[in-house]
Parts: C-alpha cells; structure tokens; sequence
C-alpha cells in the first residue's frame, strides 16, 4: 500500500483493480466501489466505510461488498443507490457528510459526449458521485466514470487524485492527461482502465505529478 501523511493522520491507498480502492486511515478501514470480478473480497478487513460512487454492477456489488460489511459498517452512496438499503447515507451532488473527523464531500460525475447505440449516457449529469475525502486541508478526489466536466473548473486543491481512463464509458488517453494536467494532483492513480501504458502516460503529465502504477508491488 501507499502511505502518505496528512493533516488527520496516515493515509494508506491500494487500488484494487477496476474501480475498487481499499484505504487504510487511523485504524480505520475503508473501500470504495469493491467489485467481485477483480477480486475476492472474503477474508479482506472489515469495513469501516464503503464509498459507492454509483448504482452500476461494476460498482455497486453486493456480493463484493457483503464479504466486508458488518452492522457497524456506514454506506455513503450516491442517490440512485440510496433505495437499496434505509440504512445507507445518500449524497447528492455538492452535498457533504462527516465521518470520523473526515470530511466527505460528493461532486458531479458524468458523461457530455459518451453514450449508448440508443443515444443515452452512460453516466446522465445528477446521477453519480465523485468524492473528495479531506484529510484536514489534504483532499483525495475519487473521480467516479466522468469525462472532463465543466465542474472540474470548481474542485479544490487535491493532493491525491483517482481518475478513469477507459472508453467508451469514461476518457481517452488525451482526456485523462488533459484533466490531470488541469487538477495538479501531487500522485496521479490511473483506475477503471482496459490498457494502462505508465510510461506513455508519464511524459505526457506537467511536472509535479507522480503518475502512480496500480499494477506495481508494493
């Protein structure tokens, strides 16, 4: 896992595969969107918190994430997941919840140009999350499946960013180069990727940006 130190303590970070991330912070354990295909998930730690970005199977799935939770595990979903369980805390775009000290705030994440043979979006505007997770002034920001949207002109200063590179559902390399250059995230992880090319991608990024390898050994 990767460590990094924040305001709020130590900050671990493993991508998964796919989507799914697993972090590890003040003790705390924490996954978002696990997935069952990329991995098994029985025997994993036991969540403190699962982030569901949205409703889709590769996000959403319950035989992924019934390996982890327990009774005590906190939901922060986006809306169109929120019917699936009472229990869960629902976000609508630009809302905020606080957990353990943490401050989760969900931000747009959706497609302009990408859609169906049937003419609808993959990820229609409203109805996804990303998330920012502030660690005392130090943000990660979990992108979702977005394109480059104009609300990424809004996002605050992110140390940490977890972007999607894969088409036809989110960007194109051009895209995803485009956006980290615009964010400036000190560590730059590549997630929800068919082909991942680290040292292509690499010299493309401005300098000040760590491009992270999901696939290495820690």
């Amino acid at each position: 896992m990767d460590i990094y130190k924040t305001p709020l303590g130590e900050l671990k970070i493993q991508v998964l595969g796919h989507a799914s991330l697993f972090m590890q912070w003040n003790e705390k354990n924490i996954y978002c969107d696990p997935y069952s295909e990329v991995m098994d998930f029985t025997g994993m730690e036991p969540a403190d918190l699962i982030l569901i970005t949205h409703d889709h199977y590769d996000h959403y799935d319950e035989k992924a994430f019934s390996r982890v939770a327990t009774p005590k595990t906190t939901f922060v979903v986006s809306r169109n997941v929120a019917d699936h369980d009472e229990r869960y805390v629902h976000l609508s775009n630009n809302e905020s919840y606080r957990w353990e000290g943490m401050q989760i705030n969900s931000v747009p994440s959706y497609n302009i140009n990408r859609h169906n043979e049937q003419g609808e979006l993959f990820h229609p505007k409203g109805v996804g999350n990303g998330y920012i997770l502030d660690l005392g002034g130090f943000n990660v920001y979990i992108a979702g499946d977005t394109e480059p949207i104009p609300e990424m002109k809004f996002l605050p200063e992110v140390a940490i960013a977890l972007l999607p590179k894969n088409l036809p559902y989110t960007m194109t390399d051009d895209e995803f180069i485009e956006f980290a250059n615009y964010l400036k995230p000190k560590y730059l992880y590549p997630i929800h990727y068919f082909e991942l090319n680290i040292p292509a991608l690499a010299r493309r990024l401005d300098t000040g940006i760590t491009l992270m390898d999901p696939n290495k050994k820690k």
